[in-house]
């Protein structure tokens, strides 16, 4: 399939819907005194849509590819995190708040880039 728009891919959709669950996150009563750790993780998630949003709009398939390896990247960072959180005192209902759906379908498939777009 040939999409028109990067907020038609699946693999950003799966990534925005991750970023708003973790702003969700880190929005509660745990986070406060784990300010850095909060914008850590919402940079790193961020930075995943962007980067599949940036290289779709380059408009060519290498460019697209490249930025899709850099968000799996960012993916890569993200994930640490929320193993982290998960295994902090005081954030034990936070592994049932974000679902067991995480990082989501579309976005595993960054694991292998051409997948995400491409399948």
């Amino acid at each position: 399939m040939k999409y028109r728009r990067f907020e038609d891919l699946p693999v950003w959709q799966d990534a925005i819907e991750l970023a708003v669950r973790i702003f969700a996150l880190t929005a509660r009563p745990n986070f406060k005194g784990y300010g850095s750790l909060a914008d850590q993780i919402e940079r790193a998630v961020v930075s995943i849509s962007n980067n599949i949003a940036e290289g779709f709009e380059r408009g060519t398939t290498p460019e697209l590819l490249t930025f899709l390896y850099i968000s799996r990247g960012s993916s890569g960072e993200t994930r640490p995190l929320l193993c982290l959180i998960d295994r902090l005192p005081g954030f034990e209902e936070q592994k049932a708040f974000l679902g067991n759906s995480v990082p989501g379908p579309a976005l595993r498939k960054l694991r292998h880039p051409r997948l995400a777009v491409f399948d």
